[in-house]
């Protein structure tokens, strides 16, 4: 995986865009053609200069959020934003001539420069600012390292920071651009926080330090890493700090005061020193550290991870030792800088990278004498860029794919995983590194890890399965096939189908010999792992188009519980269930037949199951009431067992051809119980019942069920028929049969009874039980059975019955007269009360207004209802109009003709009586009932507010 330095240097090496940039070398007139190169062949380091010529020798050079702020010998300090090179800004440092640079400092985000001067004298140049402000508290010091607080700097301050001197003193400070007056300076404050000499020894500068915070967590939010280096030892300072206004490392140092520091020292001789790190992320923590040292680069990894581990944050840590060159002696660089992946080391007259995993110089850039003596490196930790300067010159080396050989020296050194990781982009480096690692584990017998990254190579797929048939490891092969089914596309039909099957027999070989060896667990495990397997989508879909191989592959392993499992996989029922019966299995056929959805199939294995288990297959139709059987198709099984019934009970089965089968079981069974109470349970409605009484009855009269026959002639409507055969069989039976026709057909149902009566008299000859009819039936009387008796028969028999009939003559000629004597009561009351009617009357007030048009009552002829409704005579008229028939509109609007004109007659041509008549006709017609409070108003309850011949243009007016 490329750093964030190999992208950024990967996407600006494409073209010059900076005009500030210039090439090394002139470049030749192009010929139009063009080189096709691939990254492989492009340096990973390709050097470009800048295209500035400095008025003096250059003493320092650093490189911030891409702001260059160049340090001159004759003390002008020139800056320039990348952004727009155009615009180029010198800054006089000081009028002292006997006075130089040492150093220069910027902060990361290129808001405050501090220039450090060999008079030991320090000065701070805000971004936006042209005039350096003298630091006060630090002269008389020499600044040679700053540790900057780049989580908390802000244009208005730096915040806390850390200076190491070349006395080995660290001071602790806040500079804000904006000088106060009770402050003295521009520092905040000033404090010494360490001696790195304190314990004795020679005195040694300090070339390098670092501090960062620790990430949160539930031992502390306050604990932080401080880093110190100098020429020959490197320092590790933990411990809390003190969170104010202002964050004051003071007390951690204060743990070390008594005792000194710990350290790691390396021996050799240097001039000078740095400590490089390298930053992920612009505001996350480093993950690495070089230091240089006289020995070598001393280089390792900054672990910030879990508190048990905050004794000491490097970790991997090895040393990088200096090249030797026969015949020339092994000078340490001037400079080191740290990515990724390489250490970068700067000589005067060479620039060096050495890859940190295998400690190989990877690239080195020859200068020419022109540009003289290489005075330092710097790196821009925001914007990922490197530069290298001499006395005379500024150079940007641009990064290509930094990670490009990075999986190789992984995977020299084993570290597969690694090397995987870095070469993701590249599928052929990929694969070589996936064989690799295959191989060597397949050497190593870790065989089931060797299938998997078999499966991710391009490796010949036979000859991958030749190596785990050779060794005998099926479960590998199995494995190695599973990854390789993973890997195919749909489209490989083919090939996927040779490996399912394949599989399939690796499976069912592996639990045969576990089922030999008697390992329970195992083989339940692996079973469960086959059926996983074949639940697969790709792989039923398979077996769906392969269905006959595979019962096939699996009935030669004599399997039949896997058989039986992937017959139900495959719901493939039938096969199952014929399974079940051909091993006389009957009740697992059954339960899967039930639990299935297949209609068909009930009818297919129906008639095999009622002849083994007829009861439980006839409870099987019978709870199946969601899948809708069709019984005609279930005759067959029920040809083979006639003890079944409740089906057209329980269900409320109407099927006419299976009732009539049902009808014939019962006729065929001696006891008629069973038929009558079928019979009695279908009820006497001939449009209600299910079975074919045409068919029914001609099969009870063959079979002569005679209570049958009469029930089902009751239930035709040929009650003589039921009655004259019921006399056969039961006098009792006739009689129910005689109750049956309607109560208003009086005629039949005492045709009826006599022909009971008839039977009784003349067939059996009992005069008693005959006489007994009239008290059964209120329609036969003494006179209509007395003919039926023979002449002798002597009238003592009847003289009660007589008695008794004459009694019933002489009360109902009683009751006669009451009716009648009731009647001309009712009649005298009814004349009183229209008499009473005549004499009514009411008063009508001048201002009465008419109930329909509010128009005053006595302008014309009128109505006057005892309700107190009050009407004219014609809008009594044109309200009760539409509710007459049309016979009675005619007559009314005739009546209403006859009066107009008796009205303009002279009187006495016209005779009252004939006038009066025509009102009593018109009174009957539209004043029987007031139409507010009779009849018509509650029938119009019933009629819509808008009546259909009326809709169509209602409805255009409201449009």
């Amino acid at each position: 995986m490329a750093s964030i330095l190999d992208q950024y240097m990967q996407a600006s090496a494409g073209e010059n865009l900076n005009p500030f940039l210039g090439p090394d070398v002139t470049e030749p007139i192009s010929t139009g053609y063009v080189e096709v190169k691939s990254e492989d062949d492009v340096p990973i380091f390709r050097r470009q200069k800048i295209n500035f010529r400095p008025p003096s020798n250059i003493v320092d050079v650093v490189v911030c959020n891409n702001m260059v702020a160049i340090a001159l010998s004759n003390n002008v300090l020139m800056r320039l934003d990348l952004t727009n090179p155009s615009e180029i800004d010198s800054v006089d440092i000081t009028k002292r001539m006997d006075d130089s640079v040492h150093r220069i400092f910027m902060d990361p985000t290129a808001r405050h420069l501090i220039v450090c001067m060999k008079s030991q004298e320090s000065f701070y140049l805000a971004r936006n600012s042209k005039k350096p402000k003298p630091l006060a508290k630090m002269k008389g010091h020499l600044i040679n390292a700053i540790a900057w607080n780049k989580s908390k700097l802000t244009e208005s301050s730096t915040q806390t920071i850390l200076l190491g001197t070349t006395k080995g003193l660290v001071f602790e400070t806040e500079l804000e651009p904006e000088e106060k007056f009770f402050q003295g300076g521009l520092e905040k404050f000033w404090k010494q926080l360490y001696n790195v000499n304190s314990s004795g020894g020679p005195e040694e500068p300090i070339y390098g330090i670092m501090f960062e915070k620790f990430p949160v967590s539930p031992k502390s939010d306050r604990k932080y890493f401080v880093m110190v280096s100098t020429l020959s030892r490197l320092y590790q300072f933990i411990g809390d700090v003190t969170v104010t206004d202002s964050l004051d490392l003071q007390p951690l140092f204060a743990e070390y005061e008594s005792n000194p520091a710990p350290f790691l020292e390396m021996p050799g001789h240097l001039d000078s020193s740095e400590l490089a790190l390298f930053y992920p992320k612009i505001r996350g923590l480093p993950n690495s550290f070089a230091w240089l040292t006289g020995s070598g680069v001393y280089f390792g990894k900054l672990d910030f991870g879990p508190p048990e581990s905050w004794d000491n944050i490097t970790a991997e840590t090895r040393l990088l030792q200096y090249g030797f060159e026969e015949g020339k002696e092994t000078t340490p660089p001037l400079s080191i800088g740290l990515t990724g992946f390489h250490a970068l080391m700067l000589h005067k007259d060479k620039f060096q990278a050495v890859s940190l995993l295998s400690e190989q110089v990877v690239f080195e850039d020859q200068f020419p004498p022109r540009y003289g003596a290489m005075r330092g490196l710097f790196i821009d930790t925001v914007k990922k860029t490197l530069w290298i300067f001499s006395d005379s010159a500024i150079f940007q080396y641009h990064v290509t794919r930094e990670s490009r050989d990075v999986w190789k020296m992984y995977l020299e050194r084993g570290e597969f995983e690694l090397a995987k990781e870095y070469c993701r982009d590249n599928p052929a480096n990929l694969d070589k590194v996936l064989t690799k690692q295959a191989e060597e584990l397949f050497e190593s017998k870790s065989y089931a890890n060797a299938a998997r990254c078999y499966a991710q190579t391009q490796v010949s797929f036979e000859e991958v399965a030749l190596k785990f048939i050779q060794v005998e490891e099926s479960q590998a092969l199995r494995m190695f096939l599973l990854k390789k089914l993973d890997s195919m596309k749909h489209q490989d039909k083919t090939q996927m189908t040779m490996l399912i099957m394949w599989l399939i027999e690796l499976y069912l070989n592996d639990l045969g010999g576990l089922k030999e060896e008697n390992a329970k667990l195992k083989y339940e495990g692996l079973q469960e792992e086959f059926r996983k397997f074949l639940a697969q989508t790709k792989v039923k879909t398979c077996l769906d188009q392969n269905r006959k191989t595979a019962y096939d592959l699996i009935s030669s392993h004599g399997d039949v519980e896997n058989l039986i499992f992937f017959a139900m996989f495959m719901q493939d029922f039938e096969h199952v269930i014929s399974h079940h019966i051909q091993h006389d299995d009957f009740m697992a056929a059954l339960d899967v037949l039930t639990k299935q959805t297949d209609t068909e199939l009930y009818y297919k294995f129906s008639p095999v199951l009622m002849q083994h288990i007829p009861r439980q297959t006839v409870n099987a139709w019978t709870e199946q009431k969601k899948k809708k059987l069709d019984p005609r198709r279930l005759i067959p099984a029920l040809v083979h067992y006639h003890q079944q019934g409740k089906s057209t009970q329980r269900l409320g089965n109407r099927d006419q051809a299976i009732h009539n089968y049902l009808l014939s079981l019962y006729i065929e069974q001696e006891d008629d119980e069973s038929l009558l109470r079928y019979l009695q349970m279908q009820g006497q409605d001939p449009e209600e019942v299910c079975y074919d009484m045409k068919y029914a009855l001609r099969l009870c009269s063959e079979h002569d069920k005679q209570k049958a026959c009469v029930h089902i002639y009751s239930t035709m409507g040929l009650f003589e028929e039921a009655v004259d055969l019921s006399l056969k069989v039961d006098v009792d039976l006739a009689k129910i049969q005689a109750q049956k026709p309607p109560e208003d057909d009086e005629v039949l149902r005492k045709k009826l009874w006599l022909r009971i009566a008839r039977h009784v008299v003349e067939e059996e000859g009992d005069v008693k039980k005959a006489m007994e009819f009239l008290n059964q039936s209120e329609l036969l009387k003494i006179e209509d059975i007395l003919p039926f008796f023979q002449d002798f028969v002597t009238i003592d028999h009847f003289k009660d019955a007589i008695c008794s009939s004459l009694h019933e003559y002489n009360q109902h000629i009683e009751e006669l007269k009451s009716e009648m004597q009731e009647a001309t009561e009712s009649a005298k009351t009814i004349r009183g009360d229209i008499h009473e009617m005549r004499n009514k009357y009411r008063v009508v007030p001048a201002q009465e207004k008419c109930s329909i048009c509010l128009y005053p009552l006595l302008t014309r002829g009128f109505y006057v209802f005892p309700c107190h409704h009050s009407f004219h005579s014609d809008c009594l008229k044109n309200e009760i109009l539409p509710h007459l028939k049309e016979k009675q509109r005619a007559k009314v609007q005739d009546l209403f003709n006859q009066l107009y004109a008796t009205s303009r007659t002279d009187s006495s041509s016209v005779s009252s009586t004939s006038r009066e008549t025509l009102k009593n006709e018109l009174d009957e017609l539209i004043a029987s009932e007031c139409p507010f409070c009779g009849e018509i108003m509650i029938r119009s309850v019933d009629q819509p507010f808008i009546s259909p011949d009326e809709y169509e243009s209602v409805l255009e007016s409201w449009q």
